[in-house]
């Protein structure tokens, strides 16, 4: 595996001697992350990571604490990302073609989407659908994820509050704060991105969740505010979700 983080110490004659496709790709994935870096960081709790089942994970992200040394996102993941809105940019295209009047952007071309706390929770749908076939009912939230087939398929097989928890979340946390779009089931869409299948679930408003969700996010910026660590998800670093976390030796070390 190619360190990219000292792409810069390579000489030109080590740089000839790798592939062309290596070299490329380097300063594809450099030209990427370079570009992540100029982005502001994120000052709010998004929906988007609300449904996290671990507090101490969000909280971390929401203070902006630096990740483990070598999990930030590398290039391939961020060409995955950006894979995602050329994905969700196709279904938009399929179901404004078989009859969905689908907004995506508000007149003055900014994003529909909620901010309460003072700005401190926010969140941004991908979006809303204001007409569609006669048995649709009108408005509707719409949400879009393109996942891998393993995933894509137990979604299609479990439903979205089982098998994808965290999205669920996020679709119930926008309703709650977006009244007018939970009085109709949402519209939750899932491309599969090997086979380019779709699934669709209509998803009707979960004020329990929603409550649950907004409630962690409140606990989350006292204890922040406080001074105060969230608990985490887990009692052992060993735990599988925590081998998987960003954060993994920051909270478990004691940083």
């Amino acid at each position: 595996m190619i360190d990219f983080n000292h792409g810069s110490d390579r000489s030109a004659q080590d740089l000839r001697a790798l592939p062309a496709a290596v070299r490329i790709n380097d300063l594809v994935d450099i030209a990427l992350m370079a570009e992540r870096d100029k982005q502001p960081r994120r000052e709010y709790l998004g929906a988007s990571v609300l449904g996290d089942p671990c507090p101490r994970r969000i909280q971390y992200e929401y203070v902006g604490a630096a990740k483990d040394s070598g999990k930030d996102f590398d290039g391939q993941t961020l060409r995955i990302f950006a894979a995602g809105h050329q994905f969700e940019a196709l279904s938009i295209k399929w179901l404004r073609a078989a009859g969905f009047d689908l907004r995506t952007e508000k007149a003055d071309g900014g994003q529909f989407g909620f901010s309460v706390a003072k700005g401190r929770i926010k969140g941004h749908i991908d979006g809303v659908i204001v007409d569609g076939p006669s048995w649709f009912s009108c408005p509707a939230l719409w949400e879009h994820k393109a996942l891998k087939d393993k995933s894509w398929q137990d979604l299609a097989k479990r439903g979205l509050a089982i098998s994808k928890p965290l999205y669920a979340a996020q679709v119930a946390l926008y309703q709650g704060y977006m009244p007018d779009l939970a009085q109709n089931p949402a519209l939750f869409t899932a491309l599969n991105k090997d086979t380019q299948e779709l699934y669709h679930e209509l998803v009707p408003f979960d004020a329990s969740l929603a409550q649950s969700t907004s409630d962690k996010a409140v606990n989350i910026l006292q204890a922040t505010d406080a001074g105060q660590q969230m608990p985490r998800v887990a009692a052992n670093a060993d735990y599988y979700l925590c081998l998987f976390c960003p954060y993994a030796k920051r909270c478990w070390n004691g940083v």
